[in-house]
């Protein structure tokens, strides 16, 4: 028969099939400020045209308007679940949900996230009677695949499982009531699609946040809207041309727990670095400021470890290696999300003091044996520097071998010492340092399972 046997469909048919449409909900608002960007309304559809770019894509809106768009602010409408709703929180974990709630501080104040029992789901509710605390409740399901908090209060999904305790206490501490309000739009992969050089007459400088290494970072706005961090370079201290042409890649590097580089401002000197803000500053001056609360809290500590361990395992995937991993490396930004910085950067700098082992302003108390000797970098030394910045962690702080002299600490390192166990520190997590600190880089573990170890632990600990 013409079109071939009747119910077969014909070639052009499986075409269209094969050719489905894409369709994506934002999860977030974005606003295009460059030409050929559209922007986005949270909850709104659009077609995906072209998804072959992994961070920038390029969609339809329901008027027809074409352009890209952030692929982090969308999901696909087919597995969207249960995304779309404020109170939906994901892989946030116990710890960073505690502590997003108590900054809340409102009766009844909720969120669903991810159990670390894959597949279960945790709602973990703030009440103040009869004291401030939060409590956390698995949402179980029955054999007929209903969901409940209480057996006598059974619902066919999640989102009318929270109606329902919306209305009524049905067991729990509190009625539920709000979730956590202006939950932070993510960093997209630069500022705009294809866009990594910034016009310096877009961006407005506000204070000083820090200075270092490379010269001085201040809090800015791009086009008036966008919170950024603008690290203004030394001039004579890096190596320009070449970091100029690794910003392009870097731009692409996308994580959560890593700061998002946004692009550089290169036609003119100094150079300056544009990356996302970090509200809370260095993960260092965190952990020394908040000492009082988090010494006792392990779990806290160690949720901080796992961040840092999961923004390394996705460089290390990528073959990027830091060089410089260390508390003062990392920033701290709202809903206490921990994140790498300066990832790459030591590769460019020029100071001999900097680069060589021998110089004084070497990271010799983060280093190990092959780096002391021959100054020789891999994912590897990153982990012997992530053990290190662990122990930093633990100590809320202090500064790791203490008031050694360099010397003296290369010394104790070339013969197999390291650092005691933290007083804070249980002791299967200063197992994963030791682990860290083996002599023979090939003996470390890779960052991934690093990660896998520690949420063992962690699950451990809190048994969630």
């Amino acid at each position: 028969m013409p079109g071939g046997a009747p119910g077969t469909p014909s070639s052009k048919a499986k075409e269209k099939l094969m050719l489905r449409t894409k369709v994506v909900v934002a999860l977030y608002p974005f606003r295009a400020i460059e030409g050929g960007d559209l922007s986005l309304e949270k909850g709104a559809e659009y077609e995906v045209l072209d998804d072959s770019q992994e961070h920038w894509w390029k969609v339809k809106d329901e008027n027809g308007s074409i352009g890209y768009i952030p692929s982090n602010y969308v999901k696909e409408k087919e597995l969207l679940g249960l995304q779309k709703y404020e109170w939906y929180v994901g892989d946030m974990s116990r710890q960073r949900a505690e502590s997003l709630l108590k900054q809340e501080d409102k009766e009844g104040c909720f969120v669903v996230r991810n159990s670390s029992t894959k597949g279960l789901y945790t709602l973990s509710l703030y009440t103040k009677v009869p004291h401030p605390h939060v409590k956390h409740y698995h949402i179980k399901q029955n054999t007929r695949g209903e969901f409940y908090l209480s057996e006598k209060h059974c619902c066919g999904s999640i989102p009318d499982l929270v109606n329902y305790h919306r209305h009524n206490s049905g067991g729990l501490a509190s009625r539920l009531k709000t979730s956590p309000c202006d939950r932070p739009v993510p960093p997209t992969a630069g500022l705009s699609h294809d866009k990594w050089e910034i016009d310096p007459t877009e961006l407005h400088l506000l204070e000083e946040l820090g200075s270092g290494q490379f010269g001085v970072v201040r809090r800015g706005k791009w086009r008036g809207s966008i919170d950024v961090a603008v690290k203004m370079m030394k001039e004579g201290t890096m190596s320009e041309d070449d970091f100029i042409e690794e910003a392009k890649v870097m731009t692409k590097l996308q994580h959560t727990n890593l700061v998002q580089l946004y692009g550089v401002c290169s036609k003119d000197r100094p150079i300056y670095i544009v990356t996302e803000y970090m509200r809370h500053g260095s993960l260092l001056n965190y952990l020394r400021r908040h000492e009082a609360s988090l010494s006792t809290n392990v779990g806290y500590l160690l949720d901080i470890c796992i961040q840092v361990c999961r923004g390394m395992a996705y460089l290390e995937r990528r073959n990027y290696i830091h060089r410089d991993l260390a508390a003062r490396n990392c920033l701290v930004g709202s809903e206490n999300v921990v994140k790498v910085a300066d990832f790459g950067l030591a590769r460019y700098v020029l100071d001999d003091q900097y680069t060589s082992s021998g110089g004084t302003k070497f990271p010799i108390k983060w280093a190990p044996p092959e780096v002391l000797n021959y100054t020789r970098f891999s994912s590897k030394s990153d982990v012997w520097a992530y053990g290190v910045l662990m122990w930093e962690v633990f100590t809320c702080g202090k500064m790791p071998y203490g008031r050694l002299k360099n010397a003296e600490v290369v010394d104790r390192v070339q013969r197999g010492l390291i650092l005691e166990k933290p007083k804070a520190c249980v002791k299967e997590v200063y197992e994963i340092m030791r682990k860290c600190w083996a002599h023979c880089p090939e003996v470390r573990p890779s960052f991934r399972v690093l990660k896998e170890q520690l949420i063992n632990v962690n699950q451990g600990l809190v048994n969630d």
